[in-house]
């Protein structure tokens, strides 16, 4: 018997006779009229060369080759009802996953604590590997599936095939060291211009205050330009250089260095932070759990 001439729904069929016993009452299990249930019977006994079922007082009983196909065939019916019908539930209670996250030093700082403190509370035994990578990179990771979520500003992801859910409104501020000599609690336009600076530009990452100066055309001394904003923090507060940097990795520095900040003499821009995740798995149950427990994380620091 080829597999592709045989109707799977004659097997839902012969499932629902071997329970019923009866071809009125399996009708009405499955919803169907009497002489449609009638005719797929006929197609089975046609499929296998065998009655199957034969009528012993008030039921039809099955055959010795009907009882032989029976378990088999409630087997493969169960199967496709559990294992291909079924969407699967995520239970993090007891989930063992690992979940990868594509975000820059600046986020692993900032979220990843808070990420962590979440999961251990509802996902106990879940995992979290994160990944920093380019833009284009990290586009490939999402799409491959190799991240689940990409978390931070990723302008480049604001396009087809991807969703989106904003997590927070991020200012600039500048960062100087509490001892200061010159700036105070406010700093004016002349203090930014004669002052020297230290400048993060993550490799292959968008420096939106960098592009913000040159379209303005402001100019100041850079007297160091470093890769990652983890290395910023011990510059600031040895030295009398200006960093000018998200807030909330500001905010990082003031809890852990002898820094302080305030407001840029300039209405500088604001970076929006995102959750980003390609279109394949919109609908993956452990996909949207992480995405609405991280969600729920940022809503509460709100």
């Amino acid at each position: 018997m080829d597999i592709r001439s045989v109707d799977l729904n004659l097997l839902v069929v012969f499932d629902a006779m071997v329970e019923h016993r009866s071809v009125t009452r399996a009708a009405e299990a499955l919803d169907l009229s009497q002489p449609a249930m009638s005719a797929a019977v006929a197609r089975l006994r046609t499929l296998f060369g065998d009655p199957l079922f034969v009528r012993i007082g008030a039921e039809m009983q099955p055959t010795p080759r009907a009882m032989e196909l029976g378990t088999a065939i409630r087997h493969v019916v169960r199967t496709i009802k559990s294992d291909i019908l079924q969407r699967s539930a995520f239970d993090p209670a007891v989930s063992q996953r690992t979940f990868t996250l594509v975000m820059p030093d600046i986020a692993e700082v900032n979220f990843l604590p808070r990420i962590l403190a979440g999961l251990a509370e509802e996902a106990p035994h879940t995992n979290v590997r994160t990944l920093a990578m380019p833009r284009h990179a990290a586009a490939e990771s999402l799409e491959s599936g190799s991240a689940e979520l990409a978390l931070g500003y990723f302008p480049d992801l604001q396009k087809a095939g991807f969703y989106q859910q904003k997590l927070l409104r991020n200012s600039h501020v500048c960062l100087v060291r509490k001892a200061h000599p010159t700036i105070r609690s406010k700093m004016t336009m002349a203090q930014f211009l004669s002052a020297s600076h230290a400048v993060v530009k993550p490799d292959g990452r968008e420096h939106v205050f960098e592009q913000f100066l040159q379209k303005k055309g402001i100019k100041r001394r850079v007297l160091v330009e470093i890769s990652h904003f983890m290395s910023l923090l011990p510059i600031v507060e040895s030295s009398d250089l200006v960093a000018t940097v998200p807030k909330d990795l500001a905010e990082f520095c003031v809890r852990h260095g002898d820094v302080r900040y305030m407001d840029t003499p300039m209405k500088s821009p604001v970076i929006d932070v995102h959750l980003f995740w390609h279109r394949r798995f919109q609908k993956d149950p452990a996909h949207a759990w992480l995405r609405g427990a991280i969600h729920k994380l940022f809503l509460a620091r709100a």
